[in-house]
């Protein structure tokens, strides 16, 4: 994100400056998403191909009953997310292909007063038989999650490249709060990634943000029957202290090879690791 519009999109936020008096366009350095539907119903995105998108790719909000189906996204500019629903509701995404300057999918709820404001989960989403390649993340769940999110399903993905950092991802901080609850995966086959498997960030970007007073949490995330091939951590969770803010993370029937670190679990409570293999060790 330029640096410019970064202290500018948190004084909006901040302040509540109604959404028509927030100013755009030429000198403001707020680029515009490529696809965006606001307060849609049954709707569905098919067989397109969509390259160098000046910000989030596909960017359904506030809308409820969403396909988006063998889409192929080639964009590798900065905050180029493949496909960003935000507060919405039943959403199937499949059969897609994601070469991303960040994150490949990435499930929101609004950020900060904003998403509070709104108070709209992200929920009922189900992710399949899509390929990732470059990207920040596979699909992460955040950072603007202020609304929370629930009942997310990921499964028979692949998500592999020397420049995908991580496969799962939730990221927040206690600026932007929101409860996640309900996060599951299974049968993703991850060939490479440089950072990890999985990786749950509760401190995310508060060098820029510093810390607030909406602590996040995030709950009952489960993993099974994944693979993975290369990372430097199979699993790394980062909580804030003194505060039980990752709860209940499980992981189960997976093998994890090529594993640079060990399990970096701080501040977490719950960790199950139950027939999983990593580096050939039970």
């Amino acid at each position: 994100m330029d640096a410019n519009c970064r202290p500018l999109l948190k004084k909006y936020n901040d302040t509540q400056v109604p959404v028509e008096q927030r100013q755009m366009g030429e000198g403001y350095y707020l680029r515009p998403q490529f696809i965006s539907f606001s307060r849609c119903k049954n709707f569905k995105i098919e067989g397109v191909t969509i390259t160098n998108s000046p910000f989030w790719v596909i960017h359904p909000l506030l809308s409820e009953n969403i396909i988006i189906r063998n889409v192929t996204v080639n964009t590798e500019g900065p905050n180029n997310d493949g496909c960003d629903p935000e507060s919405c509701k039943n959403v199937l995404i499949e059969n897609c292909t994601f070469n991303t300057g960040d994150d490949c999918i990435a499930l929101k709820s609004g950020r900060d007063y904003d998403g509070r404001r709104e108070n709209v989960p992200i929920e009922n989403v189900v992710v399949r038989n899509c390929l990732m390649r470059k990207g920040h993340g596979g699909v992460s769940l955040g950072s603007e999650i202020s609304g929370g999110c629930k009942n997310i399903f990921v499964e028979n993905c692949e998500m592999s490249s020397p420049e995908l950092d991580r496969a799962i991802r939730i990221k927040t901080n206690n600026s932007r709060g929101g409860v996640t609850d309900g996060v599951y995966v299974r049968r993703v086959k991850v060939g490479e990634v440089k950072d990890a498997v999985l990786s749950i960030n509760c401190n995310y970007d508060i060098r820029h943000e510093g810390q607030g007073k909406f602590p996040p949490l995030v709950k009952n995330i489960y993993l099974s029957d994944m693979t993975s091939e290369k990372s430097n951590y199979a699993i790394w969770l980062d909580g804030i202290p003194g505060l039980h803010c990752i709860d209940n993370i499980q992981v189960r029937n997976s093998v994890f090879t090529g594993v640079k670190n060990k399990n970096y679990t701080k501040n977490s409570a719950k960790v199950v690791l139950k027939n999983v293999m990593i580096n050939g060790v039970k």
